[in-house]
C-alpha cells in the first residue's frame, strides 16, 4: 500500500493511502472519540457524527470514520469547534435515549456512555419528545429495545456481512426511524437465525440476548438436581470478563466458579462432542458405503440449522440427524446418568453454558425432547455466566484450578475441545473416520488442511486407505450459501461439509464477551484483527495437552456404549441422540 504524508495537530505523519481519518489517527497514536467498529470490518454510515474533526480541503467538520486521508491533509482533533461538535453530537443522541444505565444489560460495556464521558456530554442538554419505543421479547434468543438504539447501522451491516441476510434494516423515516426486521416485526416473526452477531456489535443495550439467569435461579431454589455443562469455546473467552488477555484459557477457575455458584455437578460438553463424533462419524461412513444422501452436512450449529430450515428446506436430508453436543449430553444426563444416580429425570435441571445465543432457541425445539422432557432446560451465554460470577462476589482471579466432576461424563478427548473452532468438527470427525477406515490411528493426529479461523470456504481431498473423502468447511451463512447452491445445482463434489453459523465458529459466538477497543484488558494494536485466532489457539493448545485426542478412545464414551447404548446409530442411540428437521413455512 502506498504511503502519503499528513499532519495531525501540526505534527507530520506518514500513513497508508486509502485509510479513513479515524484509522490513520489511531495508527499515529490518536483515539478520536467514535462509535465505529471500523476495525471489525463493519460498514459505517457516519450518521452518529460523534467522530467529527477539522480537515483541510473539507467544507466544515467531517466524520472521520468515513472521510479518507489525502496527500498533505492537515487534521485537527482538538480544535474548539471539533470538541464542541463532538460533545453536541453525543448530547443529541442522549436526548432520545433511555438512560436507565443501572438496569441496562450493557452496563460496563456501553460505548455511548463511554463516548459521553470522553466528550464531556451534558445530561439533558437538549430536551424534547422521545421517539416511540418498541420492545421485542418474543424471540427465544434475542431482545430488541428501540429506546436504546442510536441508529448507527452496525447490526444491519453485521447481518449482511456475516450471513448475506437483511433481517435488520431501517424502517420508517425521520424521527420515527427504527432498526428492526421488516415492517417492525418481532425477531420471532422473521427468518432471523438467532445467531446474536447483531448483539456483538451493538454499541448500546438496544440488542441483547434473552437472559435465562432467572430460570437457573428458580431451579436452584426448587431443590432440583441442577447440573451444568460447559461448551469448549467458553473457556477460551470467559477470562476476558475478568481482565485476562484474549486467548487465555481459564478452564480450572471456571470450574471452581461453577461449583461455588451451587451447581451439583459440573461437566464438560466435550464429552457430548465426543459422543457426537461417534454418531456423526458412523453416519457419514454409512452414507458413503451404502449410497446415502451426500454430501452430509454437520448439524451442531443451531444458527445454521435455522438458516437451512428457513432457506433450503429441500436440502434438509443432507443434514446429519445428530443432535448438537450439549443436547446429546443433556439427553444422556436425563437417561443414563439419572439411571446410574437413581434420580427421576423429572427432578433434573440441565443448564448449558454456551458461546451461542441460538442455543436458547434450540433448547426449546420440540424435536429435542425425550419422553416429554427437554434435553436441556436452560441456556446461559458466556456473558451471562460472567454476570452470575460477579454478582456472587466470587473473586475469579483468586480461584484455585479445579477439575471437572470425574464420574460418568468426566473424560473427554482433544477432538472434543476443538469443536469450538471452525473446522474443528470436521477434524474431530476425520480422526475417527480415519481409524474406522484403516484400523489404526493417524501418525500426525491433526488435519491441518481443514484448520483456519476466518470466515470463508476451505476444502480438502483426503485419500484414506483407498477411500477418497472430499470435504469443505464454511462459517457464516454468506459462505455457506455458495456450497448449498452447488448442492442444489447438482455440482457438489463433496462427501462431508461442516457449516458453522458464526464467522470463525463458536469462539466468535453471539454470546461471547464483547471485543471493544475501549474495554479490552491489556490491549495491543492487533488484538481486534486477531481475537478469533487467539481464542482458537486456546482450544488447539488444550487439544495438544490431552493424552487422548480421538473421540473413539475416550474411555467413558466406550463405557457408555458398552453399558447403555450398545453401538453408534442403534435404535436406542437414535431415540436419544438424533433428531429431525422441517422447512419453516412462510419463509422458503
Amino acid at each position: 500500500m502506498a504511503k502519503i504524508n499528513i499532519k495531525i495537530e501540526g505534527i507530520p505523519y506518514e500513513v497508508e493511502e486509502g485509510m479513513t481519518i479515524l484509522e490513520a489517527a489511531k495508527s499515529c497514536g490518536y483515539e478520536i472519540p467514535s462509535l465505529c467498529t471500523f476495525n471489525h470490518g463493519e460498514c459505517n454510515l457516519g450518521s452518529c457524527r460523534v467522530c467529527l474533526v477539522e480537515a483541510t480541503g473539507a467544507r466544515g467538520l467531517v466524520a472521520s470514520c468515513v472521510y479518507p486521508v489525502s496527500e498533505g491533509m492537515e487534521v485537527r482533533i482538538s480544535s474548539p469547534a471539533a470538541v464542541e461538535a463532538r460533545r453536541e453530537s453525543v448530547e443529541l443522541l442522549l436526548s432520545n435515549h433511555n438512560k436507565n444505565c443501572q438496569q441496562c444489560e450493557k452496563n460496563e460495556y456501553c460505548e455511548l456512555l463511554h463516548v459521553a464521558k470522553l466528550t464531556g456530554a451534558r445530561d439533558d442538554a437538549f430536551a424534547g419528545m422521545h421517539s416511540k419505543t418498541y420492545i421485542d421479547r418474543l424471540a427465544p434468543g434475542l431482545v430488541r429495545d428501540t429506546s436504546k438504539c442510536i441508529l448507527c447501522g452496525r447490526c444491519v451491516a453485521r447481518c449482511q456481512n456475516a450471513h448475506g441476510l437483511g433481517i435488520l434494516g431501517f424502517e420508517n423515516r425521520g424521527f420515527n426511524t427504527v432498526v428492526s426486521p421488516a415492517e417492525n416485526r418481532s425477531f420471532a416473526d422473521s427468518p432471523c437465525i438467532q445467531c446474536g452477531q447483531c448483539v456483538n456489535v451493538c454499541p448500546t443495550g438496544a440488542l441483547m440476548e434473552h437472559s435465562e439467569i432467572d430460570l437457573v435461579d428458580e431451579a436452584m431454589r426448587s431443590g432440583k438436581h441442577v447440573v451444568v455443562q460447559v461448551a469448549p469455546a467458553v473457556r477460551a473467552a470467559l477470562g476476558e470478563e475478568f481482565g485476562y488477555p484474549i486467548g487465555t484459557p481459564v478452564t480450572g477457575r471456571m470450574i471452581a466458579a461453577l461449583r461455588r455458584l451451587g451447581f451439583e455437578k459440573v461437566y464438560d460438553v466435550n464429552f457430548g462432542a465426543d459422543l457426537t463424533i461417534m454418531e456423526e462419524g458412523h453416519e457419514l461412513l454409512s452414507r458413503i458405503q451404502n449410497g446415502g444422501v451426500l454430501p452430509m452436512i454437520t448439524s451442531c450449529s443451531p444458527g445454521w440449522v435455522n438458516y437451512a430450515e428457513y432457506n433450503y428446506g429441500d436440502l434438509l436430508p443432507h443434514l446429519s440427524s445428530c443432535k448438537s453436543p450439549h443436547e446429546m449430553q443433556g439427553a444422556i444426563i436425563k437417561s443414563y446418568w439419572a439411571e446410574q444416580k437413581g434420580i427421576d429425570p423429572k427432578d433434573i435441571f440441565v443448564v448449558s453454558v454456551m458461546p451461542c445465543v441460538a442455543k436458547k432457541f434450540e433448547r426449546q425445539r420440540e424435536q429435542l425432547q425425550v419422553n416429554g422432557l427437554p434435553d436441556v432446560d436452560a441456556v446461559i451465554t458466556t456473558r451471562e455466566l460472567a454476570k452470575m460470577i460477579k454478582r456472587s462476589g466470587i473473586m475469579f482471579t483468586r480461584l484455585p484450578e479445579e477439575d471437572w466432576d470425574p464420574d460418568i461424563m468426566g473424560d473427554y478427548s482433544g477432538a472434543g475441545v476443538i469443536f469450538g473452532v471452525t473446522g474443528g468438527v470436521m477434524e474431530a470427525a476425520l480422526r475417527t473416520v480415519y481409524f474406522k477406515l484403516t484400523g489404526k490411528e493417524k501418525d500426525a493426529i491433526t488435519f491441518e488442511e481443514v484448520r483456519g479461523h476466518d470466515a470463508g470456504i476451505r476444502e480438502a481431498s483426503l485419500d484414506i486407505n483407498g477411500t477418497v473423502v472430499n470435504v469443505a468447511i464454511a462459517s457464516g451463512m454468506k459462505s455457506a450459501k455458495v456450497l448449498l447452491d452447488e448442492i442444489k445445482a447438482g455440482k457438489s463434489k463433496y462427501h462431508f461439509i461442516e457449516i458453522m453459523g458464526c464467522p470463525g465458529g463458536c469462539i466468535n459466538g453471539g454470546g461471547q464477551p464483547y471485543v471493544r477497543p475501549c474495554f479490552l484488558p491489556n490491549e495491543d494494536d492487533d488484538i481486534i484483527d486477531t481475537y478469533k485466532e487467539k481464542r482458537a489457539q486456546a482450544l488447539y493448545s488444550e487439544d495438544e495437552r490431552q493424552t487422548v485426542r480421538q473421540s473413539h478412545n475416550n474411555p467413558q464414551i466406550i463405557e457408555l456404549y458398552d453399558k447403555f447404548l450398545g453401538a453408534p446409530n442403534t435404535h436406542k442411540a437414535h431415540k436419544l441422540l438424533h433428531t429431525s428437521y422441517a422447512p419453516r413455512e412462510g419463509f422458503n
